[in-house]
């Protein structure tokens, strides 16, 4: 699983990227340049089989059939 932060000091932001089994990569980098890597890297919804930032929430997905039978 892929983490990706933002970290900011008092003169410059970095982004942060860590991997399982690897030292963590911190660059700097622009508001634009870290919400670009977001665009890239990070799960827009959930996939089946792929364990991203939503598979531990209950929310449901928007590709998930909709049951009308209310919960018991």
């Amino acid at each position: 699983m892929i983490v990706i932060r933002r970290q900011i000091d008092r003169t410059r932001a970095y982004t942060a990227i860590f991997l399982p089994g690897e030292p963590p990569r911190v660059f700097p980098t622009s508001d634009y340049e870290h919400a670009r890597i977001l665009q890239i890297y990070k799960q827009d919804r959930p996939h089946p089989g792929i364990e991203n930032d939503f598979t531990d929430f209950p929310f449901s997905s928007p590709t998930a059939p909709h049951s009308s039978k209310p919960p018991a």
